[in-house]
């Protein structure tokens, strides 16, 4: 990480110092940099003269000292407290002149500054792996950050190329914080047997629109790193039950399978690994007579799929009928619940971001009610069709109700502004959507009634709707309002 924002620095004309304490780490690095842009070079993605004036501005510090002419110094070490503040104490002495960042992912940097001579000149400065490529930073105010401080940050990350948000010192920053739900409720749904890895990760990546799965993106980020994200998140919020972490990744944890790097975590990895498909339920013929609901909420775009189906018939209500079976959206109960009040079988099918999209649809029923007509009619809309074990909300709607409520908490607790927040996601872990740009579009009213229903599910408060997200619910007023 530390080599890789020198690179990014050089790139944009500044004249770049490494140092590392281990013996040879610096001039390894700038050889290791020097080895990638020459295969950049061999592609035709960098021209010869760049990639030569980029790595004539990197040059080795020797000595600590030798950094004393620094305009701004970034620390890219261990995750240590004790650790950092020995060394920015050291630089303070060293170059009283600089901005000293850190590029901690879950220190606080309110914590490290008053451990510090100036304070005000301390910001985190948190780039994501890797940072020559991708473009989000977040620049953190500590508690004594001067405001010029974090606009010089700013504006030199926007020299870079980069595309940076400001937000307050709290755990987890914008991006760590807000990306907990897209683990933590895969790693719920795991633990309560909803259904297996790969069908999980393809809901979420063929239904949901992301570009990876939360299983295999744990696998790659590595689950001891990421599960030690969530326990730092978790017990500086004072364990709040939305944090919680998972005993299946701590099992992982436990057995050493901490993902790509060991070859193996919720999949094995390695020349004779073979991917394991996702659940997929065998064909079926489409029903003959279908009465579409005109008010499915999220759901009405499947209407425009579902046009030139023979047998097609208008209907009021926000349910589609074939014959003795109900299809609903899900609403954040289980189908079981839905068929005991309403006294029909009933057969929930998943919330999809863009269901024209969507290849893949993921369904629930209670105990011994026949799908195979639901089947047949998602096929015949081009679906792919996953069936999973009756749980509250399914996989994508609960995930995304959760993105959605973690987003808005952190708005209305002025960790940063909403377009910063959703920006994060899309440029620091390539959502394809803000949260609260998906929120509005949604509706808070409908995300503010599944999360209700997973609290009676589950009441041990991790499902507990936003205060924000419940007063917009009730306004009217979309999410993206909301400023600091």
């Amino acid at each position: 990480m530390g080599s890789d924002i020198a690179l990014v620095a050089a790139a944009a004309g500044h004249r770049v110092l490494l140092y590392d304490v281990r013996p040879g780490a610096a001039a390894k690095a700038i050889a290791d940099q020097s080895l990638q842009m020459n295969k950049l070079v061999g592609r035709g993605k960098l021209e010869p003269t760049k990639a030569a004036s980029r790595l004539d501005r990197l040059s080795i510090a020797e000595r600590l000292d030798d950094l004393e002419g620094a305009a701004l110094i970034v620390e890219a070490i261990v995750e240590d407290m004790e650790v950092k503040v020995s060394l920015f104490q050291q630089l303070e002495a060293i170059a009283p002149q600089a901005i000293l960042a850190t590029n901690t992912s879950s220190l606080s940097i309110s914590a490290l500054g008053a451990r510090l001579a100036r304070p005000q000149a301390f910001a985190g400065l948190h780039f994501f792996n890797p940072a020559t490529v991708l473009p989000l930073v977040e620049v953190v105010r500590g508690a004594s950050t001067d405001p010029q401080v974090v606009e010089t940050l700013r504006l030199t990350a926007v020299a870079w190329g980069k595309s940076p948000v400001c937000c307050e010192s709290t755990p987890g920053f914008i991006v760590n914080r807000v990306a907990r739900p897209f683990y933590g409720e895969a790693l719920a749904l795991l633990t309560e047997r909803a259904t297996d890895p790969a069908t999980l990760d393809a809901i979420i990546k063929e239904c949901g629109g992301f570009r990876m799965g939360p299983c295999e993106l744990m696998d790659m980020i590595g689950h001891d790193v990421n599960f030690a994200v969530t326990r730092s998140v978790f017990d500086n919020f004072f364990y709040d039950p939305r944090y919680r972490p998972s005993l299946v990744q701590k099992a992982l944890v436990d057995a050493g399978w901490l993902g790509r790097k060991s070859g193996r975590g919720f999949y094995l990895y390695g020349d004779q690994a073979t991917p394991p498909a996702p659940a997929t339920e065998p064909p079926h013929p489409c029903p003959p007579s279908v009465d579409w609901g005109a008010s499915l909420g999220p759901a009405n775009a499947l209407a425009d799929l579902a046009a030139d189906i023979p047998g097609l018939r208008g209907a009021a209500g926000d349910v589609i009928q074939l014959a003795d079976i109900d299809l609903r959206l899900t609403d954040g109960r289980t189908a079981a619940e839905v068929t005991a009040e309403r006294g029909r079988p009933t057969v929930l099918f998943d919330l999809a971001i863009d269901y024209a999209k969507a290849s893949r649809i993921a369904i629930a029923a209670p105990s011994g009610v026949s799908v195979e007509a639901v089947i047949g009619l998602f096929q015949r809309l081009g679906k792919a069709v996953s069936r999973v074990d009756d749980v509250p909300g399914l996989i994508v709607a609960r995930t995304v109700a959760m993105l959605v409520n973690e987003a808005a908490e952190a708005a209305l607790q002025g960790v940063a502004s909403a377009a910063d927040i959703d920006l994060s996601m899309v440029k620091g872990v390539n959502y394809p959507f803000g949260p609260l740009a998906l929120g509005d579009r949604l509706g808070p009213p409908w995300v503010v009634k599944v999360l209700d229903n997973l609290a009676r599910a589950y009441p041990e408060g991790r499902y507990r709707a936003s205060q924000l997200l419940r007063r917009r619910a009730f306004e009217g007023r979309p999410l993206r309002e909301i400023a600091v």
